[in-house]
């Protein structure tokens, strides 16, 4: 941490929340680039299809729980290039196909060659019945970064468009109050926090565009009870971690105080439970089939691998997901969403 305090060449002084939304969201933001989010990194979407089979048999499941409505709506938040919504689309029986409505929710342009039928936006639509998705959305919401001084108090981390650092104003008001319950830090010098607070809105704002349904967030997560002492905020570019700067040539990315996020009546699970819960299964086929149809075998061995990887542990398995239903009649975690949310009394339905 460096006690520099001019501005220098390279900017002036910001919080990371600030600094972070420019270098991600502005007009020379790493998320306007043309290559999108799929030409630096990869995720769940992009490792197999069947992630877009397992979203897309959630809905369907959804939907009955929902007594198959006359529109049966699916927002996939933070889309990227469409790549979820194209594959959920793609994966829907036909009879479900027919009364979906598609929505794609990103800060870039719409890609040329998107399915016509997937209605691109800047936000998400109000007033929804049906699935909000959010991959690896959360993440990427812009927050302000804490750290003990030598006295033991968390002050706000100041940073240039170089990456450089330095301790700025004591952490107040509603900040340090999230502090307090979400992230409360030892006194000890250089210990970091990740104050969640803009995603807690973030993620409460998405869930009020549902009139009925499930909102679910999948990603990087750590609970209160296991916080990691430096924090967690990184640099992503080209396939490679990298040092965070916000300088807009690289994503930049912290994992998410999901607990903290989650409203009354949500839950939070590791992705492979969800997956399983899903029909997501890593075994691998009998060998019989070997002999008796050989490219069958070969296919539902690559399927396997895939699932495997989905699920590992230390991997994409570890991925939280909060699952957070919207006017859900009291049972439901006992019908089609078995095993994947919980009853909720009838004091909490949202």
């Amino acid at each position: 941490m460096t006690d520099d305090t001019t501005a220098g060449p390279t900017g002036d002084w910001t919080g990371w929340r600030a600094a972070a939304e420019v270098a991600l969201y502005g007009p020379e933001g790493f998320y306007r680039r043309p290559e999108g989010p799929a030409g630096h990194f990869r995720t769940s979407v992009h490792a197999s299809a069947l992630f877009a089979e397992a979203v897309a048999r959630l809905l369907c499941r959804l939907d009955e729980e929902l007594g198959r409505p006359p529109r049966l709506d699916f927002v996939d938040m933070a889309a990227g290039r469409g790549e979820l919504a194209t594959g959920v689309l793609t994966a829907l029986p036909a009879e479900v196909n027919a009364r979906t409505r598609v929505y794609a929710v990103d800060v870039a342009g719409r890609p040329a060659s998107l399915d016509h039928r997937i209605e691109w936006l800047p936000e998400p639509p109000k007033n929804i019945t049906g699935l909000l998705f959010a991959n690896e959305w959360l993440d990427n919401v812009p927050l302000e970064i804490a750290e003990t001084d030598s006295d033991g108090v968390p002050r706000r981390v100041l940073v240039r468009r170089d990456g450089r650092e330095r301790l700025g104003e004591p952490v107040a008001g509603a900040e340090a109050e999230w502090l307090d319950r979400w992230w409360p830090l030892p006194a000890e010098e250089g210990l970091r926090a990740e104050i969640g607070l803009p995603r807690d809105r973030a993620w409460a704002s998405a869930v009020a565009t549902l009139a009925r349904g499930l909102a679910v967030a999948v990603d990087y997560a750590h609970t209160v009870s296991s916080r990691p002492l430096f924090g967690t905020l990184t640099g992503f570019r080209e396939g490679r971690g990298t040092a965070p700067v916000p300088d807009g040539s690289c994503d930049l990315t912290a994992h998410v105080a999901l607990d903290a996020c989650a409203l009354p009546g949500g839950r939070v699970l590791p992705q492979r439970d969800a997956l399983r819960a899903l029909g997501i299964a890593g075994a691998r086929p009998a060998l019989a089939l070997a002999s008796t149809d050989p490219a069958e075998y070969v296919r539902a061995l690559a399927r396997a691998g895939e699932a495997a990887e989905l699920t590992a542990a230390g991997g994409l398995g570890d991925f939280g997901w909060l699952l957070q239903p919207v006017g859900m009649a009291p049972g439901a975690a006992d019908g089609p969403l078995a095993g994947l949310l919980v009853d909720v009394p009838d004091d909490e339905e949202q």
